[in-house]
């Protein structure tokens, strides 16, 4: 049996082109094992919110048939965008024959909320707070020595929220001692109620909320031109939403590439035709590309390609050698 050899490789021609089916074999398996592409969407974005004091307050003034809205806040922050903001007193005009009121005051009141890709954080920390209501100037609605509220929402877990209360609390000039187990009642004669909430907590398979200290207000000061009080406030208080995250789906191996080789999605031995339409997008959607069939059927081309090339050179060597 006689054997035919190229004068440029001085290798026999059905090595040669064996040699040639292995190489279009490999580049086959290397476009195989390509990386899909990703259809990795944009993260929803979460929210956050961080107030130090909010009042929402009705006053009643003596001797005339109107009613005063206190609706204010002190530190109250959002975020999408990341807010940070420290502050030590708020007033508000209007009342009290004109003078101002000082709602709130603080040795140090702070406020954060922040949210990224995957996590939303609202957090407050006020130390040293006397609250105060309109017709009350020199007694505290309520004193207390350190307060913290936290409300985290992370994409992938359960949405967390703390809130705590340290120290002696006073209300209406009265030391109290609050329990988690409802809420607290507190009567001074001749001045009025107070109905007491402490560390609210409430939380949801995506959004989360805290209170530190809720008071349900009813005072009848009858002083500085005030008659009556009424309303809610809140003491550090935050919330926030889970992120919507992000979605990175991850290709199966092929069987018999190796734990390795990460081949595409769509990898086929065959040509298939380009999808379109409807099919196109759920391709990209499941994490190839709509040029993943072509790729395929170039690869597959390349195999049975050579392979047909080996069966002609068998062939005509074994033509030659009877001649």
């Amino acid at each position: 049996m006689s054997s035919t050899t190229s004068p440029a490789s001085g290798m026999p021609a059905h090595r040669r082109l064996a040699a040639l089916t292995a190489v279009g074999t490999a580049t086959a398996l290397t476009l195989a094992a390509a990386p899909a592409a990703h259809a990795t969407g944009s993260p929803g974005t979460g929210t956050a919110t961080a107030t130090v004091l909010r009042t929402n307050l009705d006053v009643s003034l003596l001797g005339q048939a109107v009613h005063v809205p206190v609706e204010a806040s002190l530190n109250d922050v959002k975020a999408p965008a990341d807010a940070d903001r420290t502050a030590l007193a708020v007033t508000l005009d209007g009342v009290e024959n004109g003078r101002p009121v000082s709602l709130l005051r603080a040795d140090t009141a702070t406020a954060r909320a922040t949210t990224d890709a995957t996590t939303a954080k609202g957090y407050v920390r006020v130390v040293g707070a006397r609250v105060h209501v309109p017709g009350l100037p020199l007694r505290s609605l309520v004193e207390v020595q350190q307060v913290t509220a936290e409300a985290v929402c992370t994409a992938g877990r359960a949405p967390t929220a703390t809130a705590t209360v340290l120290g002696s609390v006073s209300v209406l000039g009265k030391k109290v001692t609050l329990t988690p187990d409802g809420p607290t009642k507190v009567t001074v004669p001749g001045v009025g109620d107070v109905r007491l909430e402490l560390s609210k907590k409430d939380t949801g398979t995506a959004t989360a909320a805290a209170t530190a200290l809720g008071l349900d207000v009813t005072i009848d000061p009858l002083a500085l031109g005030v008659a009556k009080v009424t309303g809610h406030v809140t003491l550090a208080g935050t919330s926030c939403r889970t992120p919507a995250g992000a979605s990175s789906p991850t290709p199966t191996p092929a069987a018999g590439t190796g734990p390795d080789v990460k081949p595409q999605a769509a990898a086929h031995s065959s040509p298939r035709p380009a999808a379109s339409g409807a099919a196109a997008s759920g391709l990209a959607e499941t994490g190839g590309s709509s040029a993943t069939p072509y790729v395929a059927g170039a690869a597959g081309l390349l195999v049975v390609g050579g392979g047909g090339a080996l069966i002609a050179a068998r062939r005509r060597a074994a033509a030659r050698s009877r001649d």
